[in-house]
């Protein structure tokens, strides 16, 4: 270390400090430096860069940081040195044998002569944590891609280009990968992802950019490239599930549905990356609608759909308090009897400008923006409340309540049924709760917790539209329903008892009666079918050539007006009177 030099600083007091420190003159001399300054240097692989006093500092940062950031650190210190900076403070980085290192400079005036202190203290640690900090929030940790905010910085980087080429978004969505994960576990699925990156970009351009959304969304940024060349390369990349993938050594053939959205070129339009990501979304979901390995080109149709269920989804929410929903009831027929068993409640929404609505057009988004549940628990009480006032009436009819899937999902039906009966002061007995077999299929062990439940408590229960699922025995057997509603469309296909669909309702009245249910036959639309599905065995029925849907005000007069329908030992068709 030199000696001798006249400083204000001492070198015992520049050996005291931990980190790198010189003492610099006005003209950027080095005066006194202390060990740790010595020590760095000799490690820094440039010979360029010396270690002791007399050299100049300011050659010195130039030749060690590069020309750049060297002038910039020189400047500062003359500033400093001039009195016209209270300090100086930056990162900088100086190649080392075992790769770049990072260092903060400080310095600060010494004295009235322009003498400077400088020390350089290592930062690599927190640097490189920074930059995989930076990394990681604008990457995908499981590929490596781009993730959601880097891909909306890329698009909107291109949307602002002034005078701008087109550009065109890809969405791929693999079809099937929700069952790779169920049947292979995370892992496979994660490897498959990988797999799926890694081709995608060794089939991109090498102006374009591949990101994940997450799960098993990719998106594809196609720059200079309008809606014809996005089809295009769309259609490149579904080639990339041509070849077979690796699941954990089993070979396995994919597809994947692609979404194409453009923005046109031209001045910036103000366009939001956001919206042209939607827009490919919207056209992807489109594409998985028409089926597997499909692609689709967005068109404002589709945002107008969606704009639309919005709307309506908005105004089911205002009708749920508005009490704009009303119920009509289908009657059942007990068939060996021919007397009216009971009836099924079907919803229906009074809309005040479109009329009344038949469940099928809010149902399905009723599902979708979580307004099923209080969906269900409107019909229920109102159901229930007019099971009691008709048994008031001297008419003691059961009630069929359909519930979704949704509402099985949420675990809450058995209590939702028994606030329901609760208010409205309806025996148990009276009320049916129907969910479709394929609700049923979907969760067994749930769907029998909660039968059970509701039996337990006298309620029975229903499994509506058998026959157009797959149930299994063994599903049925834990299943503690009481009634099977086979299937229209086998109702539909039983023209005479020789027919395939009339061996299929039979088998199915046997399944019933094995299991101590009872079978009912929906959408009997003709005398004939209402013969033949006696003659079967089923014990009740309903459809349009029984009775349509009705409000509740029409049902009394109905069962006034009518014949009731019996059947023959000979399974023809007869009518009397109650």
């Amino acid at each position: 270390m030199a000696r001798g030099h006249p400083a204000v600083l001492s070198v015992a007091v520049l050996d005291a400090l931990p980190s790198p420190t010189v003492l610099l003159d006005s003209d950027g001399i080095v005066l006194l430096t202390n060990r740790a300054w010595e020590a760095a240097v000799e490690m820094v692989d440039d010979d360029r860069i010396e270690a002791g006093s007399g050299i100049d500092y300011f050659a010195t940062a130039r030749r060690a940081c590069g020309n750049a950031i060297g002038r910039r650190i020189v400047a500062s210190l003359r500033a400093l040195s001039r009195g016209e900076r209270e300090s100086v403070a930056m990162d900088y980085s100086v190649k080392h044998p075992i790769g770049a290192r990072w260092y903060h400079l400080q310095a600060s005036r010494v004295g009235e002569d322009g003498q400077v202190v400088v020390t350089h203290t290592d930062v690599t640690d927190r640097v490189q944590a920074e930059q995989v900090s930076v990394w990681r929030a604008r990457h995908d940790d499981l590929t490596a891609l781009p993730n959601r905010a880097a891909l909306h910085e890329l698009i909107d980087a291109e949307l602002q280009r002034p005078d701008r080429p087109p550009v065109t978004v890809l969405l791929l969505d693999v079809d099937g990968f929700k069952d790779v994960n169920d049947s292979l576990g995370h892992e496979v699925g994660d490897d498959l992802l990988r797999q799926i990156a890694g081709r995608l970009v060794a089939r991109t351009r090498s102006e374009d950019s591949v990101g994940r959304l997450g799960g098993d969304e990719f998106v594809v940024v196609c720059r200079n490239c309008d809606t014809a060349g996005g089809v295009a390369l769309a259609e490149r990349f579904q080639g990339i599930f041509d070849e077979p993938f690796d699941l954990d050594g089993r070979a396995a053939r994919l597809t994947a549905s692609i979404g194409v959205a453009t923005a046109r070129g031209g001045a910036p339009s103000g366009a939001r990356p956001t919206e042209l990501v939607r827009d490919a979304d919207l056209a992807m979901d489109a594409a998985k609608r028409r089926g597997r390995s499909r692609l689709h080109v967005f068109s404002g149709d589709l945002r107008d759909a969606v704009q639309q269920k919005v709307r309506v989804a908005g105004e089911l929410r205002e009708a749920i308090e508005a009490d704009q929903l009303v119920l009509h009831y289908q009657p059942i027929l007990h068939l060996p009897t021919g007397r009216v068993h009971g009836v099924e409640a079907l919803v229906r929404w009074q809309h005040p400008e479109r009329g009344l609505l038949p469940p099928g057009d809010f149902i399905a988004l009723a599902e979708v923006y979580d307004l099923i549940a209080p969906v269900t628990r409107w019909v229920l009480s109102a159901a229930t409340r007019q099971a009691t006032e008709w048994a008031d009436q001297g008419l003691p009819l059961r009630v069929s309540v359909n519930v979704s899937a949704a509402s099985l999902a949420a675990g809450t039906i058995a209590d939702d049924v028994a606030e329901a009966l609760a208010a409205s002061g309806l025996p148990p007995e009276r009320l049916v709760v129907e969910l479709t077999e394929t609700t049923v299929a979907e969760d067994p062990e749930r769907a029998a917790a909660q039968f059970a439940a509701m039996r337990r408590s006298g309620v029975e229960v229903a499994i509506d539209d058998f026959g157009s699922g797959f149930s299994s025995l063994g599903q049925l057997v834990n299943i503690p329903a009481g009634i099977l509603k086979i299937d229209r469309s086998l109702v539909a296909g039983a023209v005479d008892r020789r027919s395939e669909s009339a061996a299929a309702i039979a088998a199915i009245v046997a399944l019933a009666k094995a299991f101590g249910m009872r079978a009912l036959a929906e959408g009997v639309e003709t005398v004939e079918q209402l013969a033949l599905t006696a003659t079967l065995g089923c014990t009740f029925a309903q459809g349009y050539y029984i009775a349509r849907p009705m409000p509740a005000g029409d049902l009394l007069s109905w069962l006034q007006d009518r014949s009731v329908i019996g059947v023959r030992d000979d399974g023809a068709a007869r009518a009397r009177r109650l």
